[in-house]
């Protein structure tokens, strides 16, 4: 595997939960769905080009458009805006960190074309739920900062899966009851999602996330319910494009 593997983390929020969340999308929130996807494949476009085959990370969300139905022209025109085809508002990526109730660490990426409007509208969000921002740094170091493709265990053998996995570049590749997690360094993204690719296997996470190298135990059920609305409140901002954290699973 060369260099040592990073250190292994719990799933929390980060891995099969959110997947599962993410899938259970309803109508009245397909629109926002729709709307953060094409902030993000604007700001993937500008930074990589409006090419697929060589932008992982537009590939990427180009598939992810697509299994949430999100129309064609959409995706077009977003492309567009990130090549400078189309007019289009200047988004910047901003990354928040803070703690939730409990002590529990959490990283929130932000796309936006208003910082103090995000800034304000996550601040409200921590301090309702019994949280707080932080300064730059102050829990990042509690995540690992990797690519994560997540594969459930229908989709390929687990021993083929690993080989492929390690041969492309990752880091690890850690089984579990529902599949396997793999990981890798950030600049090994694109050549693992083209090794899953070719071998038509389908992930059904593929993003570059904040993975919690230690986690956090949730102390009783109104420590549980307090997270889970700020994780909500936080997800309900139209800015806010992920959230990770360190509560253990199962919260």
């Amino acid at each position: 595997r060369g260099s040592d593997p990073p250190p292994r983390a719990m799933a929390g929020h980060n891995k099969w939960s959110k997947v599962k969340r993410l899938k259970a999308v309803t109508d009245s929130r397909r629109g926002k769905v729709f709307s953060r996807l094409a902030r993000d494949i604007t700001l993937a476009a500008k930074a990589g080009g409006g090419n697929p085959d060589g932008n992982a990370r537009l590939r990427t969300l180009i598939l992810k458009a697509r299994e949430a139905n999100m129309p064609a022209d959409n995706v077009d025109r977003a492309v567009k805006k990130g090549t400078g085809e189309l007019p289009g508002v200047v988004y910047e990526e901003v990354t928040y960190e803070g703690y939730g109730p409990g002590g529990v660490a959490f990283v929130v990426k932000v796309t936006t074309d208003n910082k103090q409007r995000a800034a304000q509208d996550v601040r409200a969000a921590f301090a309702r739920w019994g949280g707080n921002l932080a300064s730059a740094g102050a829990v990042s170091f509690q995540f690992l900062h990797a690519g994560q493709f997540l594969v459930a265990r229908d989709r390929a053998a687990e021993d083929a899966l690993m080989e492929l996995a390690l041969d492309a570049g990752a880091d690890d590749v850690i089984a579990s009851e529902q599949g396997c997690e793999i990981r890798c360094g950030i600049h090994s993204f694109d050549k693992v999602s083209h090794a899953l690719e070719r071998k038509g296997i389908k992930a059904d996470s593929a993003e570059i996330a904040y993975i919690p190298v230690n986690t956090v135990p949730v102390k009783d059920a109104a420590h549980a319910d307090a997270l889970e609305r700020l994780h909500d409140a936080l997800d309900e901002i139209d800015d806010v494009q992920q959230v990770f954290s360190n509560e253990e699973a199962g919260a």
